[in-house]
């Protein structure tokens, strides 16, 4: 395994986030936040495309048949392969002023888990939601920056960060119903000389949780029982997301940021809003497919 995370593509996006491999493309999607963007890159052949979107897009899920489930400000969509809607499949519930929906992922049944993000960054106005053909359920509210989705091996264990409250916790899930209970506190972060806080992550094949922390310069590894196991230097203030891919699943990818970040880190980390990789020497979790039908 290495240390540390070297450059991938020099992107410079300002808020790059939500890493997604897809083993039938063998290549890497994510996306550009506050440039409503979702790149495709090849890491065989280095290509990139790029996708425009009509409004910001926090997260994203490759789609049964093509196209994906996206979170954007306004709602949950489906969008076609070249990232245009389709069809919007529910409404963001929240005043959209002040919140869009940020982190989600796919569950293991193909439902789509997503949370918004509190803009005002005090009222705990956010939530995390489950949308599938019954509609938008709330599972948890309260929020202020929903993130750090994940899921156990056996699709079990829910792993949920609210990033401002520097908190990570989990949920026992019942994939059948897709409900979510018994919270608990997994990992506190933060302390007066370091403003590291979780955003996204992913689980390995061992079950260990892996998390960026953003203005932390690091990647985290933890065993399922709260064990840190590991840190990983990413040559960034602010990496944002994590996820496995490459042929065998043992790529670990890094998405960063640079949106609103001061000059003097900027001229620090220039490599900010890159996205950056390291081997490992654990393998990755395939990511189910939605199915708007379940």
């Amino acid at each position: 395994m290495e240390s540390e995370f070297s450059l991938v593509l020099d992107l410079k996006a300002s808020l790059g986030e939500c890493p997604l491999w897809s083993a039938a493309e063998q290549r890497l999607y994510f996306v550009d936040i506050k440039n409503a963007r979702i790149h495709a890159f090849d890491p065989e052949s280095k290509a990139l495309a790029t996708f425009a979107l009509p409004e910001e897009v926090g997260c994203i899920g490759l789609a049964a048949g093509g196209g994906f489930v996206a979170g954007l400000r306004s709602g949950i969509w489906l969008l076609d392969a070249n990232g245009q809607p389709i069809q919007k499949l529910a409404d963001n519930p929240e005043d959209q002023n002040a919140s869009r929906f940020n982190d989600g992922t796919v569950d293991p049944a193909g439902r789509f888990i997503a949370g918004t993000v509190d803009e005002t960054r005090e009222n705990g106005t956010a939530s995390l939601y489950r949308y599938d053909r019954r509609g938008l359920q709330q599972l948890e509210g309260g929020l202020l920056t929903s993130n750090g989705t994940a899921f156990s091996p056996d699709g079990r264990r829910l792993y949920h960060s609210d990033t401002l409250r520097y908190t990570l916790y989990t949920y026992d899930y019942e994939v059948e119903p897709g409900t979510v209970s018994d919270r608990k506190v997994f990992a506190h972060f933060g302390s007066e000389t370091d403003r590291g806080r979780p955003d996204g992550g992913a689980v390995d094949s061992e079950g260990c949780y892996w998390t960026a922390l953003f203005e932390g310069g690091r990647v985290q590894r933890y065993s399922p029982d709260g064990d840190l196991l590991g840190e990983y230097a990413v040559p960034v203030r602010c990496p944002t997301m994590v996820a496995f891919g490459g042929a065998d699943m043992r790529t670990l990818y890094c998405t960063s940021a640079r949106v609103g970040r001061p000059e003097a880190e900027l001229d620090a980390f220039p490599l900010s809003g890159g996205l950056f990789a390291m081997r490992t020497d654990v393998a990755g979790l395939a990511k189910p497919l939605f199915n708007p039908e379940t």
